[in-house]
């Protein structure tokens, strides 16, 4: 009985600082689910390594979906975006704000359009700003019954580089070329002001002047991002991630399935 007390109370507390707004709690409760793991494996097995079992099953665990899911999927090779009209606001969270803030900074609205992506519906919102020589985007992700937002601001410079600010709470799940340089923000922060302040200060810190940056095209926002993603299907076929089915697809081979694994793991600990 105490064995059984002392896990289901690290498990309460797990619970309890995981619950809490502040960081370093949220992440001692992550730290607590994992004792509570190796307690539970140590008093089922009567030894040190069922306990460190029982903490490796949740890196493990995303193996569960990798096998039972990813493993099957077929993407198509050439994706296409298509002018869409805006989604339910219900289910588009602060886009009605951030659609305001972006006006306020003085950006103008070019197109909304999406695709379908891996099972999932992606809306896009483009906005323009000439004199920022920028690009952003609302972006909201359907999948199933689960729906989130984020916000990206892009800037791209004479040399042909990509330069990005983002909330998107996910690592990706593709490799990207080495000259798209990403700064991600937490993605609890929805505030479009704060984001392209926190583009402004990444392109600073890059030493990356305005007068180094490309003038955006507005007609030429949605091409640019269908170009960008056949670049990326192209360096991870080249690159052993993916690989074609011969059919207009593609499937993630096995070491992309360890690719992604990576992936998971660093949500696991970002996110924690």
């Amino acid at each position: 009985m105490q064995e059984t007390l002392i896990v289901l109370g690290l498990f309460v507390l797990a619970v309890a600082l995981r619950s809490s707004r502040t960081v370093v709690l949220r992440k001692s409760g992550a730290v607590m689910f994992l004792a509570a793991s190796f307690w539970l494996g140590y008093f089922l097995t009567g030894s040190k390594l069922g306990g460190v079992l029982g903490v490796m099953f949740w890196f493990f665990l995303p193996w569960f979906e990798l096998l039972t899911h990813i493993r099957g999927l077929r993407l198509p090779l050439n994706n296409r975006l298509h002018h869409r009209r805006l989604p339910d606001p219900r289910l588009f969270p602060n886009a009605t704000e951030t659609a305001v803030a972006m006006e306020e900074a003085g950006f103008e609205h070019v197109s909304d359009c999406g695709w379908r992506w891996a099972g999932m519906q992606q809306f896009f919102r483009f906005y323009w700003h000439p004199e920022e020589r920028a690009v952003a985007a609302i972006c909201l992700c359907e999948q199933s019954e689960v729906a989130f937002a984020f916000i990206s601001v892009t800037s791209h410079d004479l040399a042909g580089g990509t330069w990005r600010t983002t909330n998107f709470p996910f690592s990706p799940t593709l490799r990207y070329s080495a000259d798209i340089h990403w700064n991600y923000v937490p993605c609890e922060q929805s505030c479009f002001h704060f984001i392209l302040d926190q583009h402004r200060e990444f392109l600073a810190q890059q030493q990356v002047t305005v007068e180094n940056l490309r003038v955006p095209d507005p007609e030429d926002v949605e091409d640019s991002l269908e170009r960008e993603m056949v670049r990326q299907v192209d360096l991870n076929l080249a690159s052993g991630i993916i690989h074609l089915t011969g059919d207009g697809h593609f499937k993630y081979s096995k070491r992309g399935l360890v690719f992604l694994w990576g992936q998971f793991l660093k949500d696991i600990v970002r996110l924690s």
